[in-house]
């Protein structure tokens, strides 16, 4: 397993940006947009392993995991 899989990645549409937004909650605050949501899928992975290996290389502490604490079903409880 990549340490990569550790970590939740989200592409959603964003009416605001009219376009797909990528992002990694726990482990980055900002992101990737475009017009591909696949595009975008692959782009949000590729910076989640870049940051993942630049924080190994400068021995920096990676945040907790984020996947598998089932954030989509406990959003749905409190909409």
């Amino acid at each position: 397993m990549k340490t990569s899989a550790l970590y939740a990645r989200i592409v959603a549409w964003s009416e605001e940006d009219n376009c797909y937004v990528g992002s990694c909650p726990g482990l980055f605050y900002w992101g990737c947009h475009g017009e591909d949501e696949e595009a975008v899928f692959a782009e949000i992975c590729r910076i989640v392993a870049e940051t993942i290996e630049l924080c190994t290389e400068d021995c920096k502490p990676l945040p907790s995991p984020t996947a598998g604490k089932d954030y989509a079903n406990r959003m749905l409880e409190t909409a």
